[in-house]
């Protein structure tokens, strides 16, 4: 990430009013998640990479031109930012850079090893626990979590009372978030033998859906070529934008894998498994052999997911893999200090993303990972979604699934806010209003609503209301009449009417063919709707750049809007869980799939675009 030092205000100049002896005011508190237990004390030598996050000037202004450059009917319309014209409108004001200095040097933190970011509205400063104990006016313990995970944490941190209006978030401090992947299935229902599946695929071109799709009941690219109509479709434009996923928690994407895969179902895209560009960002892993720890752990089957998918359906679009550490890569553990913090990937991640020029910014970026919304503070989940609408305002369409649980996971529905009350789980950052959210179909003639019950719990298709975000007003057309005609008093005071809904789209998410580990294995999970959405909008983004016309960007206002009319509504299921049936499957928008699965060539006609090809509907 580019980074610009600032110069500090020296400590003599602050001999009025040190911020060293002014007195503290809790700043935030947040309940610790259930699953969590805090276990010892922090070294007083252990490092936290300290990420300060500054007030931002003008993110009404941001969000105002977000939306003006993504609603169709508006002057603006596509007229995505700069780099400059962003930073411009979100940098802090002199008086929060002044105020934040003034307090890092009265702990004397010298300018050298402070970072700022582009727009100067973060600033990134390693230092020992002792250190940011005294800062924040906290103590930090070490948490497990039941399956294990290990994090550096407080509930509750303090600032000096002239600091709260300029400083938005610190972290690591009350967010317990952490990216998980999405669900594959189990060990017993997992592998089957190549030849089983290889040779019943039939060639696509011209082939129907069914035929093409009904190989052993699992998802092929050429199954969701044909079944979305892009089968047809030649990229023209494959130089002038690029598509990406996001790879955390140690995932993979291996290279020898994707070459079995592209082998097996697009052999003329064979070289790209050697081409796609993998990019380490705070110390994420890019490594290609897996070890005995890897295999017993399925790393790799995530990313392999994400990667073959997007590969196999929109190649030769380039592809970039961004795999992002959640640690210090400039620490290392000794005998004495012990284990370090573990970083907040998304932010490390989203200001690497937000440092790049405009034209080394993705057209799509596909994130299969996310968490139930209660785990963090709302103000890092403000914040980071404050930096997605950042990426949307210069023209990126980010997409996020919509979680495996439905509702909720069935035995975890619980408020985490000390009432235990029994309540629904949405997930972010699906429920940032600021990306589109995507939830997973199954079956063909007609698809449904996924209900897949080869796991512990059922995989069902994420959906909800966030408790964070109001609903944003391009949902007030659809949102409400939803819940007035097929939800009614159902599951009062279980969610919030009045948020942000999710999804917005579905795609197929069941038993998709990935290669992982040298042999064929079936995954699911809206893990996989959400590379195979974004390799349709990939498509999209081609014909449109080659046609001359600005890239999609932001999706959602166009979507709520006409862009609808592209999507095959879905009528039946439902987002089961937390001991329910969840929201219903219903005509229009609803709370399991969104407004539907796409239609290549309906998508291309409403974008001015249509013509290229022949498409197949559904």
């Amino acid at each position: 990430m580019k980074w610009h030092t600032l110069l500090l205000v020296s400590i003599t100049s602050l001999a009025a009013g040190s911020p060293v002896k002014a007195r503290h005011e809790v700043k935030e508190s947040h309940p610790v998640p259930r699953g969590w237990r805090r276990t010892s004390r922090a070294h007083p030598a252990d490092s936290i990479s300290l990420q300060i996050a500054l007030e931002q000037g003008d993110f009404a202004g941001l969000e105002q031109s977000l939306y003006e450059v993504s609603t169709p009917d508006h002057p603006r319309y596509g007229q995505h930012l700069s780099a400059a014209e962003v930073h411009d409108l979100i940098k802090p004001s002199e008086d929060a850079l002044a105020a934040v200095q003034a307090w890092l040097a009265g702990h004397g933190i010298v300018s050298d090893h402070v970072q700022y970011s582009e727009a100067k509205d973060w600033v990134t400063v390693s230092l020992p626990v002792a250190t940011v104990e005294r800062m924040l006016d906290t103590n930090y313990h070490y948490y497990v979590h039941d399956d294990g995970s290990k994090l550096l944490r407080t509930p509750q941190w303090s600032l000096p009372q002239h600091l709260h209006e300029h400083i938005s978030t610190i972290q690591p401090t009350t967010s317990f978030f952490r990216p998980q992947h999405r669900r594959k299935l189990p060990i017993g229902h997992e592998t089957f033998p190549i030849e089983n599946i290889v040779a019943t695929v039939p060639s696509a071109v011209n082939s129907s859906i069914a035929a093409v799709c009904n190989s052993t009941l699992l998802v092929t690219p050429d199954c969701i070529r044909t079944l979305y109509g892009t089968i047809n479709y030649k990229v023209q434009a494959a130089d002038k934008s690029f598509m990406a996923l996001n790879d955390f928690l140690g995932e993979v994407n291996i290279r020898t894998d994707a070459e079995l895969y592209l082998e097996a179902y697009r052999p003329e895209a064979e070289a790209a498994a050697q081409q796609f560009s993998q990019i380490s960002i705070n110390g994420g892993t890019v490594h290609q052999k897996l070890t005995s720890n890897d295999t017993e752990d399925g790393t790799g089957e995530e990313g392999n997911l994400d990667a073959q998918t997007m590969m196999g359906l929109a190649w030769p679009i380039p592809l970039v893999a961004y795999s992002t550490g959640g640690v210090n890569p400039t620490y290392i553990e000794d005998a004495y200090t012990g284990p370090t913090d573990s970083d907040e990937p998304y932010i490390r991640w989203l200001q690497y993303l937000l440092s790049l020029p405009d034209n080394a910014l993705p057209s799509v970026v596909s994130t299969s990972y996310d968490d139930d919304e209660q785990t963090l503070p709302f103000s890092y989940a403000s914040r980071a979604c404050s930096m997605f609408a950042e990426l949307g305002a210069r023209g990126v369409t980010l997409l996020f699934a919509s979680g495996d649980d439905g509702v909720g996971a069935t035995g975890y529905c619980v408020s985490n806010n000390g009432t235990n009350a029994t309540t629904f789980l949405p997930e972010f950052p699906s429920t940032c209003p600021y990306v589109t959210s995507v939830g997973a179909t199954a079956h063909y003639n007609p698809e449904v609503a996924v209900y897949d019950d080869h796991f512990s719990s059922p995989f069902t298709s994420g959906g909800g209301f966030s408790n964070y975000f109001p609903r944003p007003a391009y949902q007030d057309a659809s949102v409400p009449a939803y819940l007035s005609k097929y939800v009614g008093e159902n599951y009062a005071g279980f969610y919030n009417p009045a948020g942000r809904a999710v999804p917005d789209l579905a795609a197929q998410g069941s038993n998709f063919t990935i290669y992982w580990n040298g042999s064929l294995h079936a995954i699911s999970g809206t893990s996989a709707s959400t590379p195979a959405m974004s390799a349709i909008l990939a498509l999209v983004n081609d014909a449109l750049v080659a046609a001359g016309k600005a890239k999609l960007g932001f999706l959602n206002p166009w979507l709520y809007s006409t862009g609808r009319k592209a999507f095959t509504d879905i009528l039946s299921g439902s987002s089961a869980g937390c001991n329910t049936s969840g929201f219903p499957a219903a005509p229009g928008w609803d709370a399991v799939t969104g407004w539907g699965t796409p239609r290549f060539s309906d998508i291309l006609e409403l974008r001015g675009v249509g013509g290229n090809a022949s498409y197949g509907k559904h």
